[in-house]
């Protein structure tokens, strides 16, 4: 089997504004005002991936265990960022426990996938680590966000419930544990339905990418279910860390819930 990779000249990749031009003709045409942000977005792919594109090069051949784990280190900072900017309902910006619980998830994941399973030399190499590394945190960054703002909307949905259980002597944890469980079930539901449905109604993007790339097809989907697979145990431990972490922050001193718990944000 044919396992080259075809290539795509400046002129071939110069034929995707035609994509471009289709989309924003959608925009025009139903007046959704989205062709400052497709055109910006557009400008932003070209260069971001580009720039990506010869920083990989050059990170690919220095090859440096400390260089990988700083730039890992630095994309769960940045995921951190992203995910609790993505929870309207909740009343602070939780960074730290965000970031802590994106760290503990990616790390353990990503260590056991390239150490035990897919295993290159070194168990560290930039080729495999970076874009593994990234695609957990990619989803979990996702999974949290989702964990996090259900924990503050089920908190405050169950407000009185919860008041009620601490006033006849329940312990915060077990007058919160089913919002925590709710918040969870949340974060794992995205991850969960596409586990049903890979390979049915869509081909996943790395298996994809391989496949485009002359990969044998039967190998493509061996790496793909190792991709899924990780992604369901990196979003379970992160939604669990984060939940864990961030749920005593819906109680004061005393054990009652925190006054803000009944204000919304929106």
């Amino acid at each position: 089997m044919e396992s080259s990779v075809i290539p795509i000249t400046n002129l071939q990749l110069a034929f995707t504004f035609i994509l471009i031009l289709i989309t924003g003709g959608i925009s025009s045409f139903l007046k959704l005002g989205l062709l400052k942000s497709l055109a910006w977005g557009t400008v932003r792919t070209f260069v971001q991936l580009t720039l990506i594109g010869y920083a990989l090069t050059y990170i690919f051949q220095i090859n440096n265990l400390w260089l990988i784990i700083l730039i890992i280190t630095i994309m769960c900072y940045i995921a951190s960022h992203a995910a609790v900017k993505r929870t309207p309902n909740v009343s602070d910006y939780p960074t730290v426990l965000a970031f802590l619980s994106l760290v503990a998830s990616t790390y353990l994941v990503g260590t056991i996938v390239t150490t035990l399973i897919i295993s290159p030399d070194p168990w560290y190499s930039a080729r495999i680590a970076i874009p593994i590394f990234g695609m957990i945190l990619g989803n979990s960054m996702n999974g949290i966000a989702l964990s996090l703002d259900r924990l503050y909307l089920e908190a405050r949905a169950r407000a009185f419930e919860i008041e009620a259980m601490l006033t006849f002597g329940a312990t915060p944890w077990e007058a919160i544990q089913t919002s925590v469980r709710e918040a969870i079930r949340a974060g794992m539901t995205p991850t969960i339905n596409s586990l049903m449905v890979v390979g049915l109604v869509n081909l996943p993007g790395m298996m994809t990418g391989q496949i485009l790339g002359g990969a044998d097809p039967r190998e493509a989907v061996r790496y793909q279910i190792v991709v899924v697979l990780m992604i369901a145990a990196a979003v379970a431990i992160g939604c669990l860390i984060l939940v864990g972490l961030s749920y005593k922050k819906l109680f004061n001193d005393d054990g009652g819930l925190q006054s803000f718990v009944l204000i919304s944000r929106k």
